[in-house]
């Protein structure tokens, strides 16, 4: 039996617990703030949401959850970057097949309708008379 020689990464520190309570919290102030202060202008009241967002953000980054969500964020552009994206071209190819198929299975649904329609209404109920 081979023993495992990978080693889990530590989970957030205490600190980082601490840090990303007080981004929460900055959050939660900003919209305290908003509802708090109804008696002032929109744009104020605006402001204090968008300055506890920034301000919990800010906080937060500097978590190692933050860290590695920043991390994420860079690796996830950098293989976006790497995708061979279609020319305008095959674009517009693909979605012409698109509207045609849809086209098409419009046609043979309505046609598949009114045969129905047909069968059972004039054919098996004799309704239309």
């Amino acid at each position: 039996m081979k023993a495992s020689t990978d080693v889990a990464a530590p989970g957030p520190s205490v600190l980082d617990h601490v840090k990303i309570a007080i981004a929460a919290l900055l959050v939660v102030a900003g919209l305290f703030g908003f509802y708090w202060f109804s008696a002032l202008p929109m744009v104020a009241r605006v402001l204090m949401v968008l300055g506890g967002l920034a301000a919990g953000a800010g906080v937060g980054w500097f978590s190692a959850p933050g860290q590695q969500l920043a991390a994420f964020g860079r690796e996830a552009v950098a293989e976006v970057k790497k995708v061979v994206w279609p020319t305008r071209k095959e674009s517009f190819q693909t979605a012409a097949a698109v509207f045609g198929f849809v086209v098409l299975m419009a046609i043979f649904l309505w046609a598949v309708d009114k045969t129905l329609e047909w069968g059972l209404y004039d054919l098996v109920l004799r309704w239309k008379r």
